[in-house]
């Protein structure tokens, strides 16, 4: 037997595991402990099993369950590290989701512990693994820092949301028809907190106007047109009834400080990710509109790019690739984009390709070109393709650690 395969099914107290020989033979199932005692148990097991059976590789696997396999995953690859080349270990983590479709072939399989550190096992046998693990510690320093930022932004969108629902009960109009750009801006959350329809309808016009010039330190070039609109907002919108005003007010303030808090913790983590990207050696940055936050969220999630042949290997680790639906001689033009790959890696290219466009001709062109092209969701398809092109780009970069040269300059 050439290899030993490793089947391993995590969970927070203990981990199930499966042994299984290169042509499918059980040589043994047994649980461990999640613990550094557990995994000493494991390993220890493991080359018992691989010198009865003569085996030079191990193949182990377990799914990307949380984090509840991380230290695991790590423990075995430093502790199995010494006995290389007599045993050469590959641990793999894998997508729950494509081992859950690996599993739908068993049509008649149960759902228990046992049974899924078996097809674990079997789906290394049968291959078409992602790359082996491999020792990137300082990038997944740095993918706790965005992927916590990237939690924390998600948060905050849904608080937004949350908080424009309440705008809706305290001032209608403000929020079908808000007349400053930014709803959270100083002066809209002024007018928002600090006064109701009833009483913008009645303050008199000069003091609404001075309230507005206050609050916006005097940065409006014409405050008496903002103020009428608020006025026309203020009678056309619905009156909230007494018993409901302090309730409403006090979930608005609530709410808005929550936000606030949240924002500010954004920023002592893009000053954390701004510390660790100073010591790494990249060429992102050299790219107007990708700064270092953007930068490093993109590097965490990729880590060595010589895990990816090209960019089409990297567009579909992102999630950045579409369907293709043939049959006979049709073939659909219009094609979903498959709903898997790495979400945090595809908000970071998204969100720099977003920027980008606003600095680079030829990513703006290519963005207003895709733009026109649709009349329903321009902009996030137009934004969606323009990340995908910027695909190629990143990877050029990563690879050859070149700077950037925006198109101005290329002659």
């Amino acid at each position: 037997m050439s290899q030993m395969l490793i089947g391993i099914d995590v969970s927070l107290r203990s981990h199930h595991v499966q042994f299984m020989a290169g042509d499918g033979q059980k040589l043994a199932s047994f649980s461990v402990t999640n613990d550094r005692g557990g995994a000493d148990t494991l390993i220890r097991r493991m080359l018992d099993t691989a010198a009865e059976a003569k085996c030079q590789t191990l193949r182990i696997g377990m799914e990307a369950t949380s984090n509840l396999g991380w230290h695991l995953a790590h423990y075995l690859k430093d502790q199995l590290a010494p006995y290389e080349p007599k045993i050469q270990a590959q641990i793999y983590v894998l997508n729950a989701r494509k081992v859950a479709r690996f599993k739908k072939g068993y049509d008649t399989l149960p759902k228990t512990d046992r049974i899924d550190a078996w097809v674990i096992a079997d789906h290394l046998r049968f291959g078409r693994l992602p790359h082996d693990m491999a020792e990137m510690i300082q990038y997944q320093a740095l993918q706790r820092l965005t992927r916590t930022r990237f939690h924390l932004v998600q948060s905050i969108k849904r608080e937004k949301a949350y908080f424009l629902n309440q705008v809706f009960l305290k001032f209608s109009g403000m929020r079908i028809d808000n007349p400053f750009s930014d709803t959270f801006g100083t002066t809209s959350l002024a007018v928002i907190q600090e006064l109701d329809p009833e009483s913008v309808a009645e303050m008199p016009m000069e003091e609404l106007i001075e309230f507005l010039q206050d609050k916006g330190k005097n940065r409006f070039a014409n405050p008496q047109e903002i103020a009428e609109l608020l006025k026309k907002l203020a009678r056309s919108s619905y009156r909230l009834d007494k018993s409901m005003s302090d309730p409403v007010n006090i979930s608005l303030a609530v709410t808005l400080s929550v936000i606030k808090h949240m924002e500010a913790e954004v920023k002592k983590l893009d000053k954390e990710i701004e510390k660790i990207m100073k010591g790494l050696q990249q060429t992102l940055t050299s790219v107007k509109g990708i700064g270092l936050v953007y930068a490093a969220g993109i590097l965490a999630e990729i880590g060595d790019i010589g895990r990816f042949n090209d960019h089409n290997a990297l567009a579909k680790f992102a999630g950045l690739v579409w369907s293709k639906y043939q049959s006979g001689e049709f073939e659909a033009e219009d094609t979903d984009r498959v709903m898997t790959g790495n979400k945090y890696l595809r908000y970071y290219l998204v969100e720099a390709a977003d920027k980008i466009r606003k600095y680079d001709s030829e990513y703006g062109a290519f963005y207003q070109k895709k733009f026109n092209e649709v009349s329903k969701h321009q902009h996030k398809r137009a934004l969606v393709l323009t990340a995908r092109k910027l695909v190629r780009l990143v990877f050029m970069l990563l690879k050859t650690n070149k700077l950037y040269t925006p198109p101005e300059r290329r002659n």
